[in-house]
């Protein structure tokens, strides 16, 4: 495995590496994100692709009584798993290694899901939204939120560089998403910093 296909999937000792550095280094892009889910943090959410499980706590500690974190690196999920430790003692969090593509959930199970720096990497990029629309409840939130825009010179380069990554634009995911069934999408960026963010609602 490539130095890029461990951002992809993190494994081995590269993979570690790469995770333990994910919490800190998304930071200010997941901080900017948040802002977007002012009254949509509730009930159970369900954080996909948690990578070194920053936002499933963010999640916890900003209003959902209950978080899912998945991802399907198993570094991930022990990572994941050691930063909310002390949430899964309590029993208000888990962590499961699952995929996008068919997640072992039933069907209108959460009430928020997100997914941040990650649809990149998503196969079959419309069966997977189909899927988060099936165990959202209605009126629950789908959030995406991705460091890079698709608008910017040397866009192209990333999937360049790791195989399996696309770079999407605000419109091309909005365009997905409507296909997937989600209604008042919004979408908005951070232009300077390459930052997009899109809300979409299951009605």
């Amino acid at each position: 495995m490539s130095l890029g296909d461990n951002f992809r999937k993190p494994a081995g000792f590269i993979g570690k590496l790469i995770v333990a550095g994910m919490n800190s280094g998304h930071t200010r892009m997941a901080e900017w994100g948040f802002s977007h889910l002012d009254g949509k943090i509730l009930g159970s959410g369900l954080d996909i692709g948690c990578g070194g499980g920053a936002n499933v706590k963010r999640l916890l500690e900003r209003g959902c009584e209950k978080v899912t974190g998945i991802d399907y690196s198993d570094v991930c999920v022990a990572q994941s798993t050691k930063c909310n430790k002390a949430y899964i003692e309590r029993g208000t969090c888990r962590i499961l290694q699952a995929s996008v593509s068919s997640m072992p959930f039933e069907n209108d199970s959460f009430d928020i899901a997100t997914a941040f720096e990650t649809v990149y990497f998503w196969p079959e990029i419309e069966t997977a939204f189909k899927e988060v629309f099936r165990v959202l409840k209605k009126g629950a939130h789908f959030f995406i939120c991705n460091e890079v825009d698709g608008l910017h010179k040397g866009d192209e380069k990333w999937p360049k560089r790791i195989s399996g990554m696309k770079i999407y634009t605000g419109e091309q995911l909005s365009a997905l998403l409507t296909s997937a069934g989600f209604t008042g999408i919004q979408t908005d960026s951070l232009f300077a910093k390459r930052y997009l963010c899109v809300t979409a609602r299951k009605g």
